[in-house]
């Protein structure tokens, strides 16, 4: 599977631009902010429908314009044409082969992506939420019945958490009303814990062994799961935990309250691993991501490498290189914005490469 062809309508930067690209790897190269990274992020909203970037779809539109449009064309057995549009003030629309999905959730997975890129040292710095987004990205493109339970569970949360806060406004308290949303939302909770918990044990020896070559077996790693469910009486607490929930006015256990814990050496990663430890790790994480796809689906996901020449060392950027030519990695798309250090680099690989130099507008 790969992406042959791309358009840009007011998309972010591009008025309107069009490519084709290689079937193995494209180096997207130019001066800062010419819109290398917008160009990456164009497919990874084809493939998950939303940006990599921001929350709000209509940050996507370029200033000067009313709507978007991405339009691209996967070859697959056959060529497969998806097409995104966005006009303010409405609901995107999502075609495959000029057919309207019914439920966007339907179109995740089918055109895995994998995005490596500077930010992705969050996942380790910031507070539990950006490891559950990261996780919950993965387990989305492998499975559709837990990126289904996972929007079943944010819905109702959201109902649960606005009924407690006219709860707490009106000083009143209906319990009856209450159960409707909270039996359901434990329900679908224990689904998840089960559906995470899973994931991890298959997850794990996959990410270790990544670690242990990027590390040259020089650290021991650990990631462990955590969550409140893991009580075997989580349905009664949770229950127990009502007047909290009246007071905080929100819905303070569940699924959303998850963490992934990182460890190297029996430490926590994030306060006692150097920058090199949790860029290693980091990458693992991906790696791991990108076999587990992979396997799943029976070929390898597009891999999306956005500004990493600045961000890893020799040694690290020469095993990715490696990936490129054993052909693990198919089909790459990589930004830089030095194009005679990417020449230097790749050139001598035996694929189909080609540069595309953006320019300012």
């Amino acid at each position: 599977m790969y992406l042959q062809k791309l358009s840009l309508t007011n998309f972010k930067s591009y008025d309107y631009d069009s490519f084709e690209f290689s079937p193995r790897v494209n180096c997207i190269v130019g001066e800062n902010g010419t819109g290398k990274t917008n160009l990456l992020d164009a497919i990874y909203f084809l493939a998950l429908t939303k940006s990599s970037i921001s929350n709000q779809d209509a940050l996507s539109i370029n200033h000067d314009a009313d709507f978007m449009m991405i339009e691209g064309s996967f070859e697959q057995e056959k060529t497969t044409l998806i097409t995104i549009a966005l006009q303010k003030g409405q609901k995107k629309a999502v075609l495959h082969d000029k057919k309207a999905y019914e439920k966007l959730s339907e179109h995740i997975g089918k055109f895995p992506v994998v995005l490596l890129s500077p930010n992705d040292t969050d996942i380790i710095r910031d507070g539990s939420e950006e490891r559950r987004k990261f996780f919950d990205g993965v387990m989305s493109q492998l499975d559709a019945e837990y990126l289904e339970n996972l929007l079943q569970y944010n819905r109702l949360l959201l109902q649960r958490n606005s009924l407690l806060k006219q709860f707490a406004e009106r000083n009143y308290v209906d319990d009856l009303l209450l159960d409707i949303y909270t039996d359901p939302l434990v329900e679908i909770a224990l689904k998840i814990y089960q559906a995470r918990q899973a994931f991890t044990e298959k997850f794990l020896p996959i990410f270790k062994k990544h670690y242990e070559v990027l590390s040259d077996a020089r650290e021991n790693v650990e990631m462990l799961y955590e969550s409140e469910m893991s009580n075997e009486n989580f349905n009664l607490i949770f229950r127990r935990n009502r007047v909290r929930d009246l007071a905080a006015q929100r819905t303070t256990m569940g699924s959303h309250k998850d963490d992934f814990i990182f460890e190297i050496n029996g430490f926590t990663l994030r306060k006692f691993g150097s920058q090199g430890q949790q860029k290693s790790f980091v990458i693992a994480l991906k790696l791991a991501q990108f076999e587990m796809l992979t396997k799943t689906k029976g070929f390898p996901p597009i891999l999306l490498l956005d500004d990493i020449f600045d961000k890893l060392d020799d040694r690290r950027i020469q095993q990715l290189i490696t990936m490129m030519i054993d052909g693990t990695f198919e089909q790459v798309f990589i930004t830089d914005a030095r194009p005679e250090r990417t020449r230097q680099l790749l050139n001598h690989l035996k694929v189909d490469l080609r540069f595309f130099d953006i320019k300012k507008a």
